[in-house]
């Protein structure tokens, strides 16, 4: 199943996506939240189309696309979790997942434009797969019981500011990693019944010029191991959203330049959906 979020900023509606018709998720759901995503979402929904109560959303193509989930309690990343990433870093590849912190105000929708951050010179792109969390995850036995734990898959852009991540962060990445919206995801999340999350195809473009080409099968911990190294130091509660970690290709390995006004990134993983954002310079609030 694929479900999104159409409508205005604060105003989304939750839809199920099948092919191009999207239908109307309010007689099951209020919103595509925690709560949604840890009952029986599939027999819910089923149910429902079965039923005949879920009627197409009128006017749907012309909506804004949202973030398929609601804001998150909790967006956590792996980083350098490609070996070919690490490596254009810098650094060797990690034996242990590296672990940091965006705010949930990062999550915006696939399409919203990202304002450069004031001040910024090095503002990057990175593809990421997102694991979206179903159930609450603590203390799992092992990477196997991770899968009982996800809800689904998206598409994200770890948006990131390279000067305040590494050069004024006093070893702490989140700096750079924070700014609002720098976290457009969507268009869809997919459940896990629909891709094989283990060989998916990343990529990423920057004003139609190729930079990011990869698949998900060269991450050095993969979504299992992750879901559970993550348990065993923070509680995952339905909705949270992951970050998986990005491959070689983006400004912070020296080949390409840093992202600026009027810059347009494209990006997608295979089966999950494409995304395009605007990049536009920061003005004082009025």
């Amino acid at each position: 199943m694929k479900f999104a979020r159409l409508g205005d900023l604060g105003a989304e509606i939750p839809v199920l996506v099948e092919g191009d018709v999207h239908f109307d998720l309010r007689p099951v759901t209020s919103d595509v939240d925690g709560d949604f995503l840890a009952s029986d979402v599939r027999a819910r929904v089923e149910a429902a189309r079965a039923a005949g109560d879920l009627a197409p959303l009128d006017g749907a193509a012309d909506l804004r696309i949202g973030a398929p989930i609601v804001r998150p309690s909790a967006v956590i990343c792996i980083g350098q979790n490609y070996a070919a990433h690490a490596r254009e870093s810098g650094a060797e590849p990690p034996t242990v997942p590296i672990m940091f912190l965006k705010t949930p105000n990062t999550v915006v929708g696939p399409d919203d434009a990202v304002t450069i951050p004031r001040g910024s010179e090095k503002t990057d792109w990175e593809v990421e797969l997102g694991i979206v969390i179903g159930a609450r995850a603590a203390y799992l036995d092992s990477p196997e019981d991770a899968e009982a734990h996800i809800a689904g898959y998206v598409v994200a852009n770890d948006v990131s500011e390279r000067a305040f991540q590494m050069e004024v962060s006093g070893g702490q990445w989140s700096k750079g990693k924070i700014a609002p919206g720098f976290n457009p995801t969507g268009p869809w999340l997919v459940t896990p019944d629909e891709v094989d999350v283990d060989a998916l195809r990343l990529r990423s473009w920057v004003n139609g010029e190729p930079r990011q080409d990869s698949n998900t099968n060269d991450m050095i911990f993969d979504v299992r191991v992750i879901v559970h190294h993550l348990s065993q130091y923070v509680t995952l509660e339905p909705g949270d959203l992951i970050l998986t970690g990005t491959p070689q290709g983006v400004a912070f390995g020296g080949k390409f330049p840093y992202l600026k006004a009027d810059d347009v990134v494209d990006i997608e993983i295979e089966g999950l959906g494409h995304q395009r954002q605007e990049f536009v310079a920061w003005e004082a609030q009025k």
